[in-house]
């Protein structure tokens, strides 16, 4: 009987073993993240269960007990709230430097937009204006502060249709559920999007740097601190400057 308990115990301690590191990244990093960790497994043979979505919605679920052994945010706020809260690690790792980016589907009748007079003149004819949660998204909070920022905000409020997540706001504008949107630059200039929607890079003197940090949650394994390191290694910074971030 004694031998079959332990038979048991050391079946559930494997069964346990054998499960993915999850890893909790913002949705901004969809096709950068995915040409990193093609990089990492050429390295490693770590399984990872990777969920994108908002930052705001990890910080909450993380908060309940979700478990995550990695956060890659899109911001430096919520990371830092998990950290006084004593969920991580440490402070972690700002990442990369994301930028803002407004997109059109192309095709649509909409101005050729390069500068803040067209801006203003393709939301003025717009009929809604796509972006993120701004309590969920760093990418939406900076959309509103731009928007501010450059008086546009009047003429673009009662417009604006929102997404749980910054990737959610870009497909409005790819399926026509919105005529503009504003979105990160690495998805606006993905390969995938530039099939079907045109970009223009926003002045980003005009809203908050999006500082993007990453964090290690408490009790993390050895593979989600590899890919921790991997993320701040010169191979994986040239990754992220293609897909448009800067990298500190």
């Amino acid at each position: 009987m004694r031998s079959i308990l332990a038979a048991l115990l050391l079946f559930c301690a494997q069964a346990l073993g054998a499960q993915p590191v999850s890893i909790a990244v913002a949705a901004n990093m969809k096709d950068a993240f995915a040409e990193i960790t093609t990089a990492f497994r050429a390295t490693s043979k770590a399984d990872f269960r990777v969920v994108f979505g908002s930052s705001g919605n990890f910080s909450a679920q993380i908060m309940n007990g979700a478990p995550y052994s990695l956060f890659i945010a899109a911001d430096e706020f919520f990371p830092l709230e998990l950290y006084k809260n004593g969920k991580t690690v440490d402070e972690g790792s700002v990442y990369a430097i994301g930028k803002l980016a407004l997109i059109a589907k192309k095709g649509s009748s909409g101005p050729n937009i390069n500068t803040k007079t067209d801006i203003a003149g393709a939301i003025t004819k717009a009929n809604k204006v796509a972006i993120a949660k701004p309590e969920l998204s760093p990418y939406g909070k900076a959309t509103v502060e731009y928007l501010k920022s450059e008086g546009l905000w009047n003429l673009a409020k009662d417009k604006l249709i929102y997404g749980d997540n910054i990737s959610v706001a870009t497909m409005y504008v790819v399926t026509g559920g919105a005529d503009l949107g504003f979105t990160a630059l690495s998805l606006a200039a993905s390969p995938e999007l530039t099939k079907s929607a045109s970009y223009v890079v926003v002045d980003d003197r005009q809203y908050q740097a999006i500082k993007q940090r990453m964090v290690l949650l408490k009790g993390a394994p050895p593979e989600a601190a590899d890919l921790y390191r991997f993320m701040q290694s010169p191979q994986a910074k040239t990754i992220l400057r293609q897909y448009g971030y800067m990298t500190p």
